[in-house]
């Protein structure tokens, strides 16, 4: 697990954009994992800033989003496939054919569950795979108390995530409570996974996250097991972490061992 702490919400932006814009110049027809959330964003603006400046074309790459809401189209303007269509994919090169969000509206979730799995299997597998972190820990809507070797499956979303969610939904509107979500075990199958966390909002489970016990109260614990994750976060965001100068002194000596191997 490799900590990056960082100035801002700027900074990690910008740091995680690189990952994902060196993936595929290296390899043109990868396959990426998206989320979705407020602390994306930004990063997503990267990539769009890099696609427009000519330093990267997605044309050929293939994505697979962590989840999605159950009881929702991909027109609703609160479901996710309608997030990555506005916040990034309308705006790269990207075919929308490649891109793959769970159906929230499919007629047999159940069904669309086993679908989703099999067809990232069949595009080799998710190379690198993005996740926000909620307040309770929680990855994609892997909930406290999943499984950490949990597949792709319906989940009740936990209140505080309900109320975490709310404000993107209008009064009286209907906010569901069930989602369809990638499980631990498949995010934990993705060759590269960064963790992105920015806020003090978010400092507790970043906390849990990296120096906790791996524990299902606490799902993104689980990506201590995981041999090729980075986690970038901010200093507001790192503010309870116990070890903060070590963790800079370890990436500053990365930089230079990276920079010396020319990678």
């Amino acid at each position: 697990m490799k900590i990056v702490i960082l100035k801002d919400a700027s900074a990690v932006a910008k740091y995680s954009a690189a990952i994902f814009i060196k993936q595929i110049q290296n390899k043109a027809d990868c396959v990426l994992g998206f989320a979705t959330g407020s602390t994306p964003v930004d990063m997503y603006n990267e990539l769009i800033n890099a696609y427009k400046n000519r330093q990267v074309s997605f044309d050929q790459v293939s994505s697979f989003n962590l989840d999605e809401y159950l009881g929702l189209s991909g027109d609703h303007q609160q479901s996710y496939r309608f997030f990555m269509n506005d916040k990034l994919f309308d705006h790269i090169d990207i075919d929308l054919a490649k891109t793959t969000v769970p159906p929230g509206d499919s007629k047999n979730p159940i069904d669309a569950c086993a679908h989703f799995e099999r067809k990232i299997i069949e595009c080799g597998g998710i190379d690198i795979q993005l996740l926000g972190l909620g307040r309770n820990g929680h990855i994609g809507f892997n909930e406290p108390s999943s499984s950490l070797s949990s597949r792709t499956r319906i989940k009740t979303l936990k209140q505080q995530t309900i109320n975490d969610n709310a404000r993107f939904f209008k009064d009286e509107t209907f906010q569901p409570h069930l989602a369809i979500t990638m499980g631990i075990g498949t995010i934990l199958e993705a060759r590269k996974i960064v963790l992105l966390a920015t806020g003090k909002n978010k400092a507790q489970a970043i906390a849990d996250t990296i120096q906790g016990p791996i524990t299902a109260q606490c799902p993104a614990s689980a990506l201590q097991l995981h041999a090729n994750t980075v986690i970038v976060i901010d200093e507001l965001a790192a503010s309870k972490l116990t070890n903060i100068d070590f963790f800079k002194h370890i990436e500053r000596e990365n930089q230079k061992l990276e920079k010396s191997l020319g990678l």
